[in-house]
C-alpha cells in the first residue's frame, strides 16, 4: 500500500509537469488549429533560463530560497512567454494563410533551431542545478512520508491550471480568446483583434511551460538540452488522451498519464515507462478518439 501511495503521489507531480505543457499544445490548437511542436523546446528553454538564473544571481542568501524560487519563476514564464511571441511572429504568422503541412514544417524547424541554440550556448553535455536550494524534508500524509519537492511541484501546478481556467472562462481576454478558437472572422466583426489573441496565447502557453521546466529542473537535478522532446511528446500525449484544444481535457490527460506511467514503472518495469504511454494513447484513439473529454469544440475553450 505504501508503494502504491508513494507512486500516486510521484505520478501526480509529474502527470502536473504534464499538463502544463499540453495547455500550450491545446490552446494554440485550440485557436490556430496547430500543433506547435517547437513547444517542448520552449520548456526546455525555461529550465535552462532557471540554471541561468540560480548560477549567476546569489538571491538566496540575501532575500531567502522561497522568494528567490518565486521571483525566478515569474522572470522565466515571462522571458519563455517572450520568447513563444516571438516563434510565433517569425515562424507562423507569415504562414497563416498557407497550406497547413508548410506550418508544420515550420514547427519543426523552429524546434531544431532552438534546441541547437541552446546546446550551442550552454554545451550539449548535461547541467546539474545548484543542490539544496529547498530544505529537503519529508511531510508525513496518512502516516507516510512524501517529499516535500513532489507535493510542492503538485500544488503549483494546480494552482496555475486553476489560474489559466478562471482567466479563460473568467475575463474580457479569456472571452476573446474563446470567440477567435470560435471563429476568427466573427471575431474580428466583434471588434476583438485576433493577431494580438493569438500573441497572448503564444504567450501563455510557452509561460506556464517555461515554469514546468523550472519545476523539473529543481525536481530532478539535471537538465538536457533534448529533454524537451521526450516531455513535449508525453505532453502532447496527455492532451489527445484529454481531447486536443479542451483546456480541463489536457488537465486531466496530463495527470492521468502521469499517475499511469508511475504506477507501470513501479509494479511492471521501468523500462516500460515510455511504451506505456505509446500504449494508453493507443487505447485511447480506438476507444474514444476525441479524448475522454471530448475534442476542441466552439464552447470548450
Amino acid at each position: 500500500m505504501e508503494l502504491f501511495f508513494q507512486q500516486l503521489t510521484n505520478g501526480l507531480a509529474i502527470g502536473g509537469i504534464y499538463a502544463l505543457i499540453a495547455l500550450g499544445y491545446t490552446m494554440v490548437y485550440g485557436v490556430l488549429k496547430l500543433i506547435n511542436f517547437a513547444h517542448g523546446d520552449l520548456f526546455t528553454l525555461g529550465a535552462y533560463i532557471g540554471f541561468t538564473l540560480l548560477t549567476s544571481m546569489n538571491l538566496i542568501g540575501k532575500i531567502g530560497p522561497l522568494p528567490t524560487l518565486f521571483l525566478f519563476g515569474i522572470i522565466i514564464m515571462g522571458l519563455v512567454g517572450i520568447a513563444g511571441i516571438v516563434l510565433e511572429r517569425i515562424a507562423y504568422r507569415p504562414l497563416r494563410s498557407a497550406d497547413r503541412l508548410a506550418a508544420v514544417v515550420s514547427a519543426l524547424g523552429a524546434s531544431i533551431v532552438i534546441s541547437n541554440s541552446i546546446m550551442l550556448i550552454y554545451g550539449a553535455r548535461f547541467l546539474v542545478y545548484p543542490h539544496h536550494i529547498l530544505p529537503n524534508f519529508t511531510i508525513n500524509l496518512l502516516g507516510m512520508k512524501i517529499p516535500f519537492m513532489r507535493i510542492a511541484m503538485l500544488l503549483l501546478s494546480i494552482i496555475l491550471m486553476i489560474i489559466l481556467y478562471l482567466f479563460v472562462q473568467k475575463t474580457r481576454i479569456g472571452t476573446a480568446i474563446r470567440a477567435t478558437a470560435i471563429d476568427h472572422g466573427a471575431a474580428r466583426l466583434m471588434g476583438i483583434d485576433v493577431n494580438k489573441i493569438i500573441s497572448v496565447v503564444f504567450f501563455i502557453g510557452p509561460a506556464l511551460g517555461g515554469a514546468a521546466g523550472f519545476m523539473v529542473g529543481l525536481y530532478y537535478g539535471q537538465l538536457n538540452f533534448m529533454m524537451g522532446w521526450m516531455y513535449g511528446l508525453k505532453a502532447f500525449i496527455a492532451a489527445v488522451i484529454g481531447g486536443i484544444g479542451n483546456i480541463p481535457g489536457a488537465m486531466l490527460g496530463g495527470l492521468l498519464l502521469g499517475v499511469i506511467e508511475a504506477l507501470g514503472a513501479a509494479y511492471i518495469s521501468t523500462s516500460w515507462k515510455d511504451a506505456i504511454a505509446f500504449f494508453v494513447l493507443i487505447i485511447i484513439l480506438i476507444v474514444r478518439p476525441t479524448g475522454i473529454l471530448g475534442e476542441r469544440v466552439a464552447d470548450k475553450i
